[in-house]
């Protein structure tokens, strides 16, 4: 049997937002199993962040929209994940992005999120997207007010907890 499903590749001015690959592993790993996924979750195991990687691709299939590996366009270094999240107890899709730290700093997520953004606005014609954030994940609070994304209410997850609901600007407004 052969499964056969497709997953559009974005290029910005740097970035490439692609398929996840073997090569990805080890910096993916590397992220979740450090302090720096708190802001997700972690740390997490080097096992479920295999399985991550495997859920990013998996998502794609199941609803035709899902995240990418963000990776310079020049040498493919992965910088982390970027796209839309939408695991089954959301209350609905979001834009997400966990950077790793090659990825830090350099406007890397903006760029990645906004390509994002117009993604779900253009090719899937969505009105609203959203972003969902820990209330102490200033980093991401940050990057959200940067989109021109406003807070509206709370949603309180079972595993994560209070999540702050970032609604983004329109397209038109964006």
């Amino acid at each position: 049997m052969t499964v056969a499903f497709h997953i559009p590749e974005i290029e910005t001015d740097r970035l490439r937002l692609r398929l996840p690959k073997a090569s990805d592993l080890a910096a993916h790993i590397a992220f979740r199993t450090s302090e720096r996924s708190k802001g997700v979750g972690g740390p997490f195991d080097a096992q479920s962040s295999f399985q991550s990687l495997e859920a990013i691709i998996g998502q794609w299939h199941l609803r035709g929209y899902g995240r990418w590996m963000v990776a310079d366009k020049v040498t493919d270094e992965p910088y982390g994940v970027v796209g839309i999240y939408h695991p089954m107890d959301w209350p609905e899709a979001e834009i997400g992005w966990s950077l790793y730290e090659a990825g830090e700093g350099k406007g890397i997520a903006h760029e990645a999120a906004t390509a994002t953004r117009e993604f779900a606005y253009t090719a899937l014609g969505w009105s609203r997207i959203v972003s969902l954030i820990m209330p102490d994940n200033v980093r991401s609070i940050r990057l959200a007010k940067r989109m021109n994304c406003r807070k509206t209410e709370a949603f309180t997850h079972p595993e994560f907890g209070a999540l702050d609901i970032w609604v983004h600007a329109t397209r038109e407004a964006a």
